[in-house]
């Protein structure tokens, strides 16, 4: 920001180089690239990541069913039947055997994570199927989707952030490698004995 309130006061002023105003310049640029594109892109991004959510939610909400099942038997505890794509995020409390009808029509059974917290058989409970009775996870649902888009948004808008800045300070960096390699021929050029010029030494 420095930088770019100079640009102003360096206009006309005699110990400006031009090395410092192209900083200025490079900085002030690399702002309006901040300012403008950060936003396109994060509404770009979060745009297209809604289209393709909202897509999946509607197609998640055709092909899985919410079916009734029976709890015929508990079963044991095991840590490996805790599949997070089955649970899909919900604390298992008990595994039972079940049966349930599947939207084609066919009865199936087999173990399901449950909520209940004492299955006894015949209780009855709610599960995600397929349409051949597979059980699957609860679809995706719309908040969420919309969630998931604006942090993609965001995400994408921060990157964009960061590209930009990065760049800025690696053309400033080279900027000045470029004024020091001339200091360094300016020094040279000098030679060791530019103080002495004139001591009679």
């Amino acid at each position: 920001m420095r930088a770019i309130s100079g640009l102003w006061r360096w206009r006309h002023n005699p110990l400006c180089r031009r090395t410092d105003l192209a900083e200025a310049w490079v900085a002030l640029a690399a702002l309006l690239l901040v300012l403008v594109a950060t936003p396109v892109i994060g509404r770009l991004v979060g745009g297209a990541t809604q289209d393709v959510l909202q897509r999946s939610v509607r197609a998640q909400h055709q092909a899985r069913h919410l079916v009734a099942a029976t709890v015929v038997r508990k079963l044991d505890p095991s840590p490996l039947d805790a599949d997070p794509e089955i649970t899909s995020g919900v604390e298992v409390r008990n595994r039972v055997l079940a049966r349930w009808i599947a939207p084609d029509g066919t009865e199936r059974s087999g173990p399901v994570p449950t909520r209940l917290k004492d299955p006894q058989p015949g209780d009855g409970f709610r599960t995600w199927t397929d349409g051949h009775g597979r059980l699957v996870a609860r679809p995706l649902d719309t908040a969420t989707a919309t969630t998931h888009a604006v942090l993609a948004g965001v995400g994408a808008a921060l990157v964009t952030a960061g590209l930009i800045e990065g760049g800025r300070r690696l053309i400033v960096w080279r900027m000045l490698s470029h004024r020091y390699a001339r200091w360094d021929q300016a020094w040279d050029k000098a030679g060791p004995d530019w103080g002495r010029t004139g001591a009679g030494s």
